[in-house]
């Protein structure tokens, strides 16, 4: 929220730290599409298909940032990023559970990880609120990401026991 300086302006807001995703996401955008040239033509449909809407939107959010701060609305500081000082444990605690996740997932295996990770990240938003809904959500969210990734797209994420486990009974019931 804006707030007023003593020469009676609105003081321009910090938009520094809101670009930091967008421009992430058109790296990685890039990166990904590069990877998959030489992929089956599914693949490389979904991946432009989502690749170009991403790329899309963050140059819609971009523009209109660049405009913001040519008005004098908003400026490049990265302030946001550190104030206020009370959601930097949080934000700390946040790319923790995601590096723990990268590291993780390949002995862990795509769904219990994931579980993990979900119901940590978000008990760690909430202030350790809502524990069953969180619960209830994230074993919702991996299942969820089993079914679609491993069982219908049949991609291979890293096995863990979950996948061990329950893999086979699928192959039994799906007639593969």
């Amino acid at each position: 929220m804006a707030e007023n300086n003593p020469s009676g302006g609105a003081e321009p807001k910090p938009v520094g730290a809101d670009l930091i995703i967008p421009v992430a996401a058109i790296i990685f955008t890039i990166y990904y599409i590069s990877t998959i040239i030489g992929m089956k033509w599914e693949a490389q449909v979904s991946a432009f298909l989502v690749g170009g809407i991403l790329f899309f939107l963050c140059t819609i959010f971009l523009i209109k940032t660049f405009f913001e701060v040519r008005s004098g609305k908003a400026t490049l500081s990265f302030e946001a990023l550190v104030n206020p000082i009370s959601v930097i444990p949080k934000r700390v605690m946040l790319f923790g559970l995601t590096l723990l996740y990268i590291v993780l997932v390949p002995y862990g295996g795509f769904t219990i990880v994931t579980f993990s990770f979900l119901s940590l990240a978000m008990l760690v938003l909430s202030d350790w609120q809502n524990k069953r809904f969180i619960l209830g959500l994230s074993a919702t969210l991996a299942i969820g990401g089993y079914i679609l990734f491993i069982v219908i797209f049949k991609r291979r994420f890293p096995e863990g026991p979950f996948e061990t486990f329950v893999n086979p009974i699928v192959k039994s019931m799906l007639g593969g």
